[in-house]
């Protein structure tokens, strides 16, 4: 039987507007199979047995999260999302450092619905061994061109190239200080390994699953709709 690692603090930052699925509302509050993508998100997370608690970052002027019946958990604890990703994680954080909260952190996307528990396992298994942590990704499979003005400018080797993923697992007051440092210097933080990185460690790649993919366009919805549909114990 696998040994669960306890306690993990998972944040959600869910402060987006998500404008790329030109939708009513931003795209954590469309909904799939009666559900918004942001309760399907959460829920996943507090199903593991090692994640004790969700802090969700929300924008002050959301009007849709009081709605949801996660508003009402005890273990789903709301803070003030920012402009940025790097500062609801912030936010998120500052609380965790407060209230006492655990030395480990979860960072996972609200548009990833469809992570699967046992790549958390695998996650939490590797990188609570690691000296920082590391981030659920995927290889990359296709030929990479990169482009410019003109069209294909050179065709990129794919190999050692990997899609990054969510979660992302790092000891709380690490994620903290690289975060709070990389934003004070006006440093382009993309996800929390992009801080991490930025203060000289080297996070640890876990390979996930493709399928864990971030809802981002409108044709996603049917595709996570699909996914989640799917029998969850073989996931």
């Amino acid at each position: 039987m696998q040994q669960h690692f306890q306690n993990i603090t998972a944040i959600v930052p869910a402060a987006g507007v998500g404008s790329r699925m030109k939708a009513d509302r931003p795209k954590q509050y469309l909904t799939i199979q009666s559900k918004t993508i942001l309760e399907h998100t959460i829920e996943k997370l507090l199903a593991h047995p090692s994640i004790d608690k969700v802090i969700v970052a929300i924008s002050k002027e959301d009007p849709y999260y009081d709605s949801l019946s996660i508003s009402q958990n005890p273990n789903v604890i709301r803070v003030a999302g920012g402009d940025e990703r790097a500062d609801s994680v912030l936010s998120a954080l500052e609380y965790v450092q407060t209230q006492g909260g655990s030395d480990w952190v979860m960072v996972h996307d609200a548009a990833r619905p469809c992570v699967a528990s046992n790549d958390i396992n695998k996650l939490i298994a590797q990188a609570s061994a690691h000296p920082v942590g590391g981030i659920l990704a995927a290889p990359v499979r296709d030929t990479m061109k990169r482009g410019d003005s003109r069209g294909i400018s050179e065709t990129v080797d794919r190999e050692n190239l990997w899609h990054a993923l969510t979660p992302q697992m790092f000891r709380s007051k690490t994620l903290f200080d690289a975060l709070s440092e990389a934003l004070q210097n006006n440093v382009a933080i993309t996800d929390e390994a992009s801080a991490i990185e930025w203060k000289g460690y080297s996070p640890l790649l876990v390979a996930g699953r493709s399928d864990n993919f971030k809802i981002t366009q409108p044709e996603d919805l049917a595709l996570a709709e699909f996914y989640l549909s799917q029998n969850k114990e073989a996931r």
